[in-house]
């Protein structure tokens, strides 16, 4: 399986950033992982609706560009479908026993995904109710899809 995470903006923390190496790497055993990072557009502090509409359809642009037409595409919002580890484990086997061997993963930058990545998107997943930031957000998503094939394999994960 060919496992892709496209997220908004350059990840600068050493601690996440060996977080999640640590997690790819681990990952790697199960499936191929690349990690894209997409430009984030430069914006002021305080927008207007419109502004922000501009911002995220600039980023989705470049978003969308990295996902392949054949991707199965799985967006992180707030209003996506929560789910358990094991949900989300059978999720990513199901896709695997039916052939869709490209799972794409999108984190949005800072304002969120524009609705042309959120149509795009095959499922919206949702983590919490609350907002993380997107560069710890893409941690916790990696240790989670570490975390489910750990359980598709029938193999012991620390508690």
């Amino acid at each position: 399986m060919n496992i892709t995470i496209v997220t908004v903006g350059k990840l600068k923390e050493k601690y996440l950033k060996m977080g999640i190496d640590e997690y790819a790497k681990r990952l790697g055993a199960y499936a191929k992982v690349s990690l894209v990072e997409v430009a984030d557009e430069k914006a002021p502090e305080s927008l207007s609706e419109a502004d922000m509409e501009i911002v995220k359809k600039k980023e989705a642009d470049r978003i969308l560009a990295k996902v392949g037409a054949d991707a199965y595409v799985i967006a992180l919002v707030i209003e996506g479908k929560m789910k358990t580890s094991e949900e989300l484990a059978a999720g990513i086997e199901s896709l695997m026993t039916y052939g869709r061997s490209k799972v794409v993963f999108v984190i949005g930058g800072s304002l969120g995904l524009h609705s042309s990545v959120v149509n795009r998107a095959d499922e919206l997943l949702s983590f919490s109710k609350m907002t993380f930031p997107h560069q710890v957000m893409k941690l916790i998503l990696l240790e989670q899809v570490y975390r489910a094939f750990k359980i598709i394999k029938n193999e012991p994960y620390h508690k």
